[in-house]
Protein backbone atom coordinates (compact mmCIF):
# COMPACT_ATOMS: atom_id res chain seq x y z
CA UNK A 1 0.00 0.00 0.00
CA UNK A 2 3.14 2.26 0.40
CA UNK A 3 4.04 2.40 -2.88
CA UNK A 4 0.47 2.71 -3.88
CA UNK A 5 0.18 5.35 -1.95
CA UNK A 6 3.78 7.01 -2.93
CA UNK A 7 2.34 6.29 -6.54
CA UNK A 8 -0.78 8.54 -6.06
CA UNK A 9 1.20 11.26 -4.00
CA UNK A 10 4.08 11.33 -7.16
CA UNK A 11 1.49 11.93 -9.61
CA UNK A 12 -0.59 14.43 -8.11
CA UNK A 13 2.85 16.29 -7.50
CA UNK A 14 4.12 15.37 -10.80
CA UNK A 15 1.28 16.81 -12.32
CA UNK A 16 1.89 20.38 -11.65
CA UNK A 17 5.52 19.73 -13.67
CA UNK A 18 4.04 18.19 -16.96
CA UNK A 19 6.29 19.02 -19.14
CA UNK A 20 9.42 18.93 -16.71
CA UNK A 21 8.26 15.06 -16.01
CA UNK A 22 7.95 14.34 -19.30
CA UNK A 23 11.33 15.76 -20.36
CA UNK A 24 12.56 13.94 -17.06
CA UNK A 25 11.08 10.64 -18.31
CA UNK A 26 11.74 10.99 -21.84
CA UNK A 27 15.62 11.53 -20.38
CA UNK A 28 15.61 7.86 -18.84
CA UNK A 29 13.85 6.47 -21.58
CA UNK A 30 16.75 7.70 -23.81
CA UNK A 31 19.78 6.48 -21.93
CA UNK A 32 17.76 3.30 -21.49
CA UNK A 33 17.62 3.25 -25.49
CA UNK A 34 21.32 3.91 -25.60
CA UNK A 35 22.62 1.27 -23.22
CA UNK A 36 20.34 -1.28 -24.31
CA UNK A 37 20.86 -0.88 -28.26
CA UNK A 38 24.74 -0.28 -27.92
CA UNK A 39 25.11 -3.30 -25.68
CA UNK A 40 22.74 -5.14 -28.04
CA UNK A 41 24.81 -4.12 -31.77
CA UNK A 42 28.04 -5.28 -29.65
CA UNK A 43 27.13 -8.73 -28.25
CA UNK A 44 25.77 -9.73 -32.02
CA UNK A 45 28.67 -8.26 -33.81
CA UNK A 46 30.64 -9.96 -30.97
CA UNK A 47 28.82 -13.28 -31.87
CA UNK A 48 28.86 -13.16 -35.48
CA UNK A 49 32.81 -12.29 -35.78
CA UNK A 50 33.34 -15.60 -33.39
CA UNK A 51 30.55 -17.41 -35.50
CA UNK A 52 32.95 -16.37 -38.91
CA UNK A 53 36.15 -17.22 -37.18
CA UNK A 54 35.01 -20.43 -36.00
CA UNK A 55 34.47 -21.17 -40.18
CA UNK A 56 38.12 -21.48 -40.29
CA UNK A 57 38.28 -24.47 -37.25
CA UNK A 58 37.80 -24.55 -33.60
CA UNK A 59 40.56 -24.50 -31.54
CA UNK A 60 43.21 -25.25 -34.06
CA UNK A 61 46.97 -24.77 -34.40
CA UNK A 62 48.09 -24.37 -37.68
CA UNK A 63 51.83 -25.10 -37.66
CA UNK A 64 54.32 -24.27 -40.69
CA UNK A 65 57.86 -24.79 -41.40
CA UNK A 66 60.07 -21.61 -41.17
CA UNK A 67 63.69 -20.49 -41.31
CA UNK A 68 66.05 -20.48 -38.52
CA UNK A 69 67.79 -17.38 -36.89
CA UNK A 70 70.03 -19.16 -34.27
CA UNK A 71 73.27 -21.67 -35.07
CA UNK A 72 72.77 -25.11 -33.08
CA UNK A 73 74.80 -28.37 -33.54
CA UNK A 74 76.88 -27.25 -35.88
CA UNK A 75 74.44 -25.64 -38.40
CA UNK A 76 74.63 -22.07 -39.30
CA UNK A 77 71.63 -20.25 -39.17
CA UNK A 78 69.38 -19.14 -42.30
CA UNK A 79 68.48 -22.86 -42.79
CA UNK A 80 64.99 -23.54 -44.03
CA UNK A 81 62.50 -25.52 -42.25
CA UNK A 82 60.21 -27.95 -44.21
CA UNK A 83 57.60 -29.82 -42.45
CA UNK A 84 56.82 -33.69 -44.11
CA UNK A 85 53.69 -36.00 -43.55
CA UNK A 86 55.38 -38.19 -41.12
CA UNK A 87 56.53 -35.59 -38.75
CA UNK A 88 51.98 -35.63 -38.30
CA UNK A 89 52.52 -39.46 -36.88
CA UNK A 90 55.47 -38.43 -34.96
CA UNK A 91 53.87 -35.48 -32.71
CA UNK A 92 50.99 -37.05 -32.43
CA UNK A 93 52.91 -40.16 -30.81
CA UNK A 94 55.15 -38.20 -28.33
CA UNK A 95 52.68 -35.70 -27.55
CA UNK A 96 49.82 -37.17 -26.14
CA UNK A 97 47.93 -33.75 -25.76
CA UNK A 98 47.49 -33.31 -29.12
CA UNK A 99 44.60 -35.53 -30.00
CA UNK A 100 43.93 -34.40 -33.91
CA UNK A 101 46.54 -33.57 -36.44
CA UNK A 102 46.81 -33.76 -39.66
CA UNK A 103 49.00 -32.48 -42.55
CA UNK A 104 48.20 -30.13 -45.55
CA UNK A 105 49.59 -30.46 -48.75
CA UNK A 106 48.42 -27.45 -51.36
CA UNK A 107 49.22 -26.62 -54.82
CA UNK A 108 47.45 -24.96 -57.74
CA UNK A 109 49.90 -26.69 -60.27
CA UNK A 110 47.08 -28.50 -62.05
CA UNK A 111 43.13 -27.36 -63.44
CA UNK A 112 39.91 -28.78 -62.18
CA UNK A 113 37.75 -29.26 -65.23
CA UNK A 114 34.71 -30.53 -65.89
CA UNK A 115 32.99 -30.67 -69.24
CA UNK A 116 33.98 -27.04 -70.77
CA UNK A 117 33.97 -25.49 -67.50
CA UNK A 118 37.33 -25.38 -65.43
CA UNK A 119 38.88 -23.51 -62.50
CA UNK A 120 42.31 -23.26 -60.57
CA UNK A 121 41.79 -23.84 -57.09
CA UNK A 122 43.74 -24.62 -54.08
CA UNK A 123 44.18 -28.51 -54.11
CA UNK A 124 44.21 -29.51 -51.11
CA UNK A 125 45.53 -33.05 -49.72
CA UNK A 126 44.40 -33.76 -46.31
CA UNK A 127 43.92 -37.14 -43.95
CA UNK A 128 39.52 -37.62 -42.83
CA UNK A 129 40.56 -36.17 -39.06
CA UNK A 130 41.09 -32.71 -40.89
CA UNK A 131 37.22 -32.24 -41.42
CA UNK A 132 35.91 -32.19 -38.40
CA UNK A 133 38.89 -29.96 -37.14
CA UNK A 134 38.76 -27.34 -39.88
CA UNK A 135 34.07 -27.70 -39.61
CA UNK A 136 34.50 -28.55 -43.15
CA UNK A 137 30.55 -30.32 -43.43
CA UNK A 138 29.10 -31.96 -46.27
CA UNK A 139 25.65 -31.06 -47.91
CA UNK A 140 23.12 -34.03 -47.78
CA UNK A 141 24.00 -36.06 -50.23
CA UNK A 142 27.44 -36.17 -49.95
CA UNK A 143 30.73 -36.89 -47.64
CA UNK A 144 33.91 -36.14 -46.60
CA UNK A 145 37.51 -38.00 -47.71
CA UNK A 146 37.52 -41.11 -44.95
CA UNK A 147 39.92 -43.34 -43.80
CA UNK A 148 39.23 -45.99 -46.64
CA UNK A 149 40.55 -43.03 -49.40
CA UNK A 150 43.10 -42.13 -47.26
CA UNK A 151 44.27 -46.34 -47.44
CA UNK A 152 43.57 -47.05 -50.95
CA UNK A 153 44.70 -43.47 -51.75
CA UNK A 154 41.41 -43.37 -54.03
CA UNK A 155 40.59 -40.68 -56.43
CA UNK A 156 37.99 -39.04 -54.77
CA UNK A 157 37.75 -35.38 -54.18
CA UNK A 158 35.47 -32.66 -52.00
CA UNK A 159 34.68 -29.97 -53.81
CA UNK A 160 34.22 -26.42 -51.93
CA UNK A 161 31.08 -25.11 -52.63
CA UNK A 162 32.04 -22.25 -54.76
CA UNK A 163 34.08 -24.60 -56.84
CA UNK A 164 31.06 -26.50 -57.18
CA UNK A 165 28.81 -23.47 -58.77
CA UNK A 166 31.57 -22.91 -61.47
CA UNK A 167 32.16 -26.06 -61.95
CA UNK A 168 28.43 -27.89 -61.96
CA UNK A 169 25.62 -24.71 -61.56
CA UNK A 170 22.96 -25.57 -59.72
CA UNK A 171 23.27 -29.60 -60.71
CA UNK A 172 24.36 -32.52 -57.83
CA UNK A 173 27.91 -33.37 -58.72
CA UNK A 174 28.31 -35.97 -56.18
CA UNK A 175 29.09 -38.99 -57.61
CA UNK A 176 30.29 -37.38 -61.47
CA UNK A 177 33.77 -37.30 -62.31
CA UNK A 178 36.03 -34.22 -62.93
CA UNK A 179 39.81 -33.83 -64.04
CA UNK A 180 42.31 -32.83 -61.62
CA UNK A 181 45.01 -32.10 -64.80
CA UNK A 182 44.85 -35.13 -66.53
CA UNK A 183 43.36 -37.62 -63.72
CA UNK A 184 39.47 -38.58 -62.87
CA UNK A 185 38.73 -38.03 -59.71
CA UNK A 186 34.83 -38.87 -58.39
CA UNK A 187 32.81 -36.19 -56.60
CA UNK A 188 32.10 -37.38 -52.86
CA UNK A 189 30.31 -34.43 -51.58
CA UNK A 190 30.36 -30.40 -51.73
CA UNK A 191 31.05 -28.42 -49.01
CA UNK A 192 27.87 -26.65 -46.82
CA UNK A 193 28.30 -23.01 -47.83
CA UNK A 194 29.40 -21.31 -44.28
CA UNK A 195 30.50 -18.17 -43.45
CA UNK A 196 34.76 -17.69 -42.66
CA UNK A 197 36.66 -14.72 -42.12
CA UNK A 198 39.87 -15.79 -42.03
CA UNK A 199 42.19 -18.40 -44.14
CA UNK A 200 45.67 -19.33 -44.38
CA UNK A 201 46.04 -20.61 -47.98
CA UNK A 202 42.30 -19.70 -49.59
CA UNK A 203 38.78 -20.02 -48.44
CA UNK A 204 37.33 -23.33 -48.30
CA UNK A 205 34.62 -22.73 -50.77
CA UNK A 206 37.95 -21.69 -53.77
CA UNK A 207 39.22 -25.28 -52.23
CA UNK A 208 38.94 -28.99 -53.52
CA UNK A 209 40.05 -31.58 -50.89
CA UNK A 210 41.60 -34.86 -52.08
CA UNK A 211 43.43 -37.85 -49.69
CA UNK A 212 46.81 -37.00 -48.71
CA UNK A 213 48.57 -39.75 -49.96
CA UNK A 214 46.60 -39.30 -53.30
CA UNK A 215 48.45 -35.89 -53.48
CA UNK A 216 51.56 -37.10 -52.71
CA UNK A 217 51.53 -39.57 -55.56
CA UNK A 218 49.89 -37.46 -58.37
CA UNK A 219 51.91 -34.56 -57.31
CA UNK A 220 54.91 -36.51 -55.79
CA UNK A 221 54.90 -33.38 -52.89
CA UNK A 222 57.94 -34.24 -50.53
CA UNK A 223 56.66 -31.59 -48.47
CA UNK A 224 53.56 -30.48 -46.61
CA UNK A 225 52.58 -27.12 -46.63
CA UNK A 226 51.37 -27.27 -43.36
CA UNK A 227 50.26 -29.41 -40.18
CA UNK A 228 47.28 -28.73 -38.38
CA UNK A 229 46.22 -30.35 -35.04
CA UNK A 230 44.17 -29.95 -31.86
CA UNK A 231 44.67 -30.23 -28.54
CA UNK A 232 42.52 -31.89 -25.48
CA UNK A 233 41.98 -28.53 -23.51
CA UNK A 234 43.01 -25.01 -25.39
CA UNK A 235 44.22 -23.88 -22.08
CA UNK A 236 47.81 -26.34 -23.05
CA UNK A 237 48.18 -24.84 -26.41
CA UNK A 238 51.37 -22.65 -25.13
CA UNK A 239 52.72 -25.88 -22.98
CA UNK A 240 52.28 -28.21 -26.78
CA UNK A 241 53.91 -25.63 -28.54
CA UNK A 242 57.04 -25.86 -26.86
CA UNK A 243 56.83 -29.45 -26.66
CA UNK A 244 56.06 -28.95 -30.83
CA UNK A 245 59.20 -27.50 -30.75
CA UNK A 246 61.69 -30.00 -28.91
CA UNK A 247 60.51 -32.41 -30.68
CA UNK A 248 61.29 -31.15 -34.04
CA UNK A 249 64.11 -29.34 -33.16
CA UNK A 250 65.41 -32.70 -32.25
CA UNK A 251 64.06 -34.16 -35.51
CA UNK A 252 65.71 -31.04 -37.69
CA UNK A 253 68.62 -29.96 -35.30
CA UNK A 254 67.18 -26.57 -35.11
CA UNK A 255 67.01 -25.01 -31.34
CA UNK A 256 64.10 -25.13 -29.53
CA UNK A 257 64.20 -21.49 -28.55
CA UNK A 258 64.56 -20.48 -32.05
CA UNK A 259 60.95 -19.03 -32.83
CA UNK A 260 61.91 -18.44 -36.43
CA UNK A 261 62.20 -22.02 -37.19
CA UNK A 262 58.67 -22.86 -37.25
CA UNK A 263 55.41 -20.70 -37.46
CA UNK A 264 52.58 -21.28 -35.25
CA UNK A 265 49.22 -19.66 -35.83
CA UNK A 266 46.99 -20.42 -32.70
CA UNK A 267 43.55 -19.68 -33.38
CA UNK A 268 42.87 -20.42 -29.68
CA UNK A 269 44.60 -17.43 -28.73
CA UNK A 270 43.03 -15.32 -31.38
CA UNK A 271 39.75 -15.96 -30.08
CA UNK A 272 40.76 -14.93 -26.73
CA UNK A 273 42.43 -11.84 -28.09
CA UNK A 274 39.24 -11.20 -29.75
CA UNK A 275 36.96 -11.87 -26.47
CA UNK A 276 39.25 -9.39 -24.89
CA UNK A 277 38.48 -6.50 -27.14
CA UNK A 278 34.61 -7.04 -27.61
CA UNK A 279 34.60 -7.20 -23.50
CA UNK A 280 36.53 -3.36 -24.38
CA UNK A 281 33.99 -2.57 -26.79
CA UNK A 282 30.81 -3.61 -24.12
CA UNK A 283 32.67 -1.19 -21.31
CA UNK A 284 33.05 1.09 -23.83
CA UNK A 285 29.21 1.24 -24.76
CA UNK A 286 28.20 0.96 -21.22
CA UNK A 287 30.04 4.08 -20.55
CA UNK A 288 28.66 6.11 -23.06
CA UNK A 289 25.17 4.60 -22.11
CA UNK A 290 25.77 5.86 -18.67
CA UNK A 291 26.76 9.16 -19.71
CA UNK A 292 23.23 9.42 -21.40
CA UNK A 293 21.41 8.01 -17.98
CA UNK A 294 22.89 10.34 -16.42
CA UNK A 295 21.82 13.52 -17.88
CA UNK A 296 18.17 11.49 -17.14
CA UNK A 297 19.64 11.01 -13.77
CA UNK A 298 20.36 15.15 -13.47
CA UNK A 299 16.72 15.68 -14.44
CA UNK A 300 15.18 13.54 -11.97
CA UNK A 301 17.32 14.76 -9.49
CA UNK A 302 16.65 18.56 -10.26
CA UNK A 303 12.47 17.46 -10.40
CA UNK A 304 12.78 16.04 -6.93
CA UNK A 305 14.11 18.97 -5.54
CA UNK A 306 11.51 20.81 -6.90
CA UNK A 307 8.99 18.53 -5.77
CA UNK A 308 10.85 18.56 -1.66
CA UNK A 309 10.78 22.30 -1.98
CA UNK A 310 6.63 22.57 -3.30
CA UNK A 311 6.05 19.90 0.16
CA UNK A 312 8.01 21.54 2.80
CA UNK A 313 5.09 22.30 4.28
CA UNK A 314 3.69 18.50 3.90
CA UNK A 315 6.94 17.22 5.56
CA UNK A 316 6.49 19.67 9.04
CA UNK A 317 3.05 18.02 9.62
CA UNK A 318 4.43 14.53 8.94
CA UNK A 319 7.43 14.99 10.90
CA UNK A 320 5.12 16.87 13.93
CA UNK A 321 2.54 13.68 13.87
CA UNK A 322 5.64 11.33 14.28
CA UNK A 323 7.09 10.67 11.07
CA UNK A 324 11.25 9.56 11.17
CA UNK A 325 13.74 10.81 8.87
CA UNK A 326 14.05 7.21 7.61
CA UNK A 327 10.11 7.17 6.93
CA UNK A 328 10.71 10.65 4.59
CA UNK A 329 13.85 9.24 3.11
CA UNK A 330 12.36 6.05 1.89
CA UNK A 331 9.21 8.20 0.52
CA UNK A 332 11.34 10.47 -1.74
CA UNK A 333 13.91 7.79 -2.55
CA UNK A 334 10.88 5.70 -3.52
CA UNK A 335 8.97 8.91 -5.53
CA UNK A 336 12.22 9.22 -7.66
CA UNK A 337 12.95 5.10 -8.64
CA UNK A 338 9.43 5.32 -9.76
CA UNK A 339 10.04 7.87 -12.14
CA UNK A 340 13.16 5.97 -13.39
CA UNK A 341 11.20 2.35 -13.59
CA UNK A 342 8.87 4.53 -15.55
CA UNK A 343 11.71 5.69 -18.17
CA UNK A 344 13.30 2.69 -17.88
CA UNK A 345 9.85 0.29 -18.76
CA UNK A 346 9.02 2.85 -21.75
CA UNK A 347 13.17 2.82 -22.81
CA UNK A 348 12.90 -1.09 -23.11
CA UNK A 349 9.49 -1.22 -24.80
CA UNK A 350 11.41 1.54 -26.99
CA UNK A 351 14.85 -0.56 -27.29
CA UNK A 352 12.48 -3.81 -28.17
CA UNK A 353 11.46 -2.19 -31.61
CA UNK A 354 14.49 -1.01 -32.62
CA UNK A 355 16.41 -4.44 -31.97
CA UNK A 356 13.52 -5.59 -33.88
CA UNK A 357 13.40 -3.45 -36.82
CA UNK A 358 17.32 -3.64 -37.24
CA UNK A 359 17.34 -7.12 -36.92
CA UNK A 360 15.28 -7.07 -40.59
CA UNK A 361 18.02 -4.93 -42.54
CA UNK A 362 20.00 -7.08 -44.51
CA UNK A 363 23.35 -6.69 -42.41
CA UNK A 364 23.58 -9.39 -40.71
CA UNK A 365 26.65 -11.13 -42.09
CA UNK A 366 28.77 -8.15 -41.21
CA UNK A 367 27.48 -7.20 -38.11
CA UNK A 368 25.69 -9.94 -36.48
CA UNK A 369 22.24 -9.73 -35.43
CA UNK A 370 21.79 -7.46 -32.27
CA UNK A 371 20.62 -9.66 -29.36
CA UNK A 372 19.25 -8.18 -26.21
CA UNK A 373 20.74 -10.75 -24.14
CA UNK A 374 20.99 -11.54 -20.24
CA UNK A 375 24.17 -9.86 -19.77
CA UNK A 376 22.97 -6.47 -21.50
CA UNK A 377 19.90 -7.19 -19.24
CA UNK A 378 22.07 -7.17 -15.93
CA UNK A 379 24.47 -4.32 -17.27
CA UNK A 380 21.10 -2.30 -18.02
CA UNK A 381 19.71 -2.99 -14.80
CA UNK A 382 22.47 -2.39 -12.62
CA UNK A 383 23.13 1.49 -14.45
CA UNK A 384 19.78 2.12 -13.82
CA UNK A 385 19.21 0.52 -10.40
CA UNK A 386 22.60 2.59 -9.44
CA UNK A 387 21.13 5.89 -11.41
CA UNK A 388 17.94 5.78 -9.42
CA UNK A 389 19.62 5.71 -6.48
CA UNK A 390 22.16 8.48 -6.92
CA UNK A 391 19.42 10.54 -8.62
CA UNK A 392 17.12 10.09 -5.34
CA UNK A 393 19.11 9.93 -2.37
CA UNK A 394 20.50 13.40 -2.38
CA UNK A 395 16.67 15.16 -2.52
CA UNK A 396 15.51 12.46 -0.64
CA UNK A 397 17.97 13.54 2.47
CA UNK A 398 17.59 17.02 2.05
CA UNK A 399 14.06 16.29 2.83
CA UNK A 400 14.79 14.33 5.83
CA UNK A 401 16.72 16.88 6.90
CA UNK A 402 14.23 19.47 6.90
CA UNK A 403 13.30 20.91 10.25
CA UNK A 404 9.62 20.31 10.91
CA UNK A 405 9.22 23.79 12.81
CA UNK A 406 10.63 25.63 10.02
CA UNK A 407 8.79 23.64 7.60
CA UNK A 408 5.40 24.49 9.40
CA UNK A 409 6.26 27.99 9.86
CA UNK A 410 7.17 27.98 5.94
Amino acid sequence: MRLLDAARQLWADLSAQRVRTTLTVLGITWGTVAVVVLLAFSVGLERQTIKRFHGLGDRIVILFGGRTTMPHAGFREGRSIRLREADAEILARRIPDITMISPEYSTRAAPVRYGRNGVNPNITGIYPIYGEMRNIIPLPGGRFINERDQRERRRVVFLGDEVARVLFGDADPVGDQVRIGDSPFTVIGVLQPKVQNSSYNSRDEDRVFIPAGTHAALFGSRFVSNLVYRTADASRTEDVEARVYEVLGAKYRFNPADDDALAVWDTAEWERMFGFLFLGFKIFFAIVGSFTLSVGGIGVANIMYIVVRERTNEIGIKRSLGATRRSILWQFLTESMLIVVAGAALGVVVSLGVVKLMSLVPMQEFVGTPTISLQVAAVTLALLAFIAMLAGFFPARRAAALDPVECLRD
